[in-house]
């Protein structure tokens, strides 16, 4: 057989697998067209979604915290936030002060008394960070209940920082600074830790320590000054009401 006689490639030498005579290809433009509309519609659907989804977040961040509050100042009656700035208790914010730099509390009351601030805080853990709320009466110059608001420590260890009744309930009527201990914790300072949990558990009591370091003295110099919302002239926070800034869980 001579090279006359072989078929001829007319593929271009791609096995026949060219383009079928007369089909157009896609030019860059339409390509970079079509990419462009599909993000479009994709941002356009988070945006819609995040719309929605926010003001439930929001809200079920404000309901945790009522409920945190409520639990560690014993049930208040009412509560409303207040402001550490510059070492000193107020009721709101300074002109031009910046809420980042202010410490944010809840004074709560009972039939019209102070029963104690809920001061938020936060530290890291052994996986993560641990949020956690407590409660603190300035006059007795004792903690009165914590609950944590978020952890995601390890399942079965670290985790029973948030279902540790026995942990939690230490945490009342327990004097500053706190200090850990391994077991049979009974000093008035002396939190008994969970067992192989120690990381976690520490990073609770410093949180609080750290916490009253920072704000315990202008609570407790402020408290004989504050009475409820009501009798200063604003509204009152009561149990069914708002909770202020639903993102104040964690410590500025």
């Amino acid at each position: 057989m001579s090279e006359r006689d072989l078929p001829m490639d007319e593929g271009g030498g791609d096995g026949g697998a060219g383009p079928a005579p007369g089909k157009r290809q896609p030019s860059p433009w339409q390509l970079i067209g079509t990419l462009g509309g599909a993000a479009v519609l994709a941002g356009f659907a988070i945006v819609l979604v995040y719309q929605w989804a926010h003001p439930q977040i929001l809200a079920h961040r404000a309901d945790r915290l009522r409920s945190a509050v409520q639990q560690v100042l014993g049930d208040p009656d009412s509560y409303r936030p207040m402001y550490v700035v510059d070492d000193e208790l107020r009721d709101t914010l300074p002109a031009g002060a910046d809420s980042a730099d202010a410490a944010t509390v809840y004074a709560g009351f009972h039939e019209g008394r102070l029963a104690g601030f809920a001061v938020p805080g936060e530290k890291p853990g052994y996986q993560d960070v641990v949020r956690l709320i407590f409660g603190y009466d300035p006059r007795e110059d004792r903690v009165i209940g914590m609950t944590v608001l978020q952890s995601k420590e390890t399942p079965g260890l670290g985790a029973k920082i948030t279902s540790d009744s026995s942990f939690i309930g230490e945490f009342e009527g327990i004097e500053p600074p706190l200090v850990g201990v391994k077991e049979d914790g009974d000093g008035p300072h002396e939190v008994d830790m969970i067992t192989g949990a120690t990381i976690s558990s520490e990073a609770v009591i410093e949180i609080i320590n750290e916490r009253l370091g920072a704000v315990g003295d202008a609570l407790r110099d402020g408290a004989s000054g504050v009475a409820p919302a009501s009798a200063a002239g604003r509204g009152e926070t009561a149990r069914d009401g708002g909770a202020g800034d639903a993102d104040a869980g964690g410590s500025p």
